[in-house]
């Protein structure tokens, strides 16, 4: 079975994931598997759509709840745009924003 890649449109992506709690950390590199595997049919409750072409994760722990936006590229590539620990129950709109412009910059330079 051909897997999908996962890459970082800026190294500091990464490093912000790389900062979450072990927990939340865990989470996500459990469901990163799942999307690897199973690309754009992971759903609910590991991955949501945005529209557009625009996905999160949604990985949790005990010491919070974090999320990644990602998109798709040709090639089974998943590109992984922006991420943060979530403060509040709506997804702040700049943070969604971010997301849009970078997918934006991928798409169209």
């Amino acid at each position: 079975m051909m897997l999908y890649s996962i890459e970082y449109f800026h190294p500091k992506v990464l490093a912000e994931i790389e900062s979450w709690p072990v927990d939340v950390l865990a989470d996500y590199a459990r469901i990163v598997e799942l999307l690897m595997k199973h690309g754009p049919n992971l759903r609910l409750p590991h991955s949501r759509t945005f529209g557009d072409g625009l996905f999160e994760l949604r990985p949790r722990g005990r010491s919070g709840i974090g999320r990644a936006f990602y998109c798709f590229l040709l090639g089974r590539r998943v590109v992984v745009l922006h991420a943060f620990i979530k403060k509040s129950q709506q997804t702040p709109d700049r943070e969604l924003k971010l997301a849009r412009k970078r997918m934006k910059e991928i798409f169209h330079g």
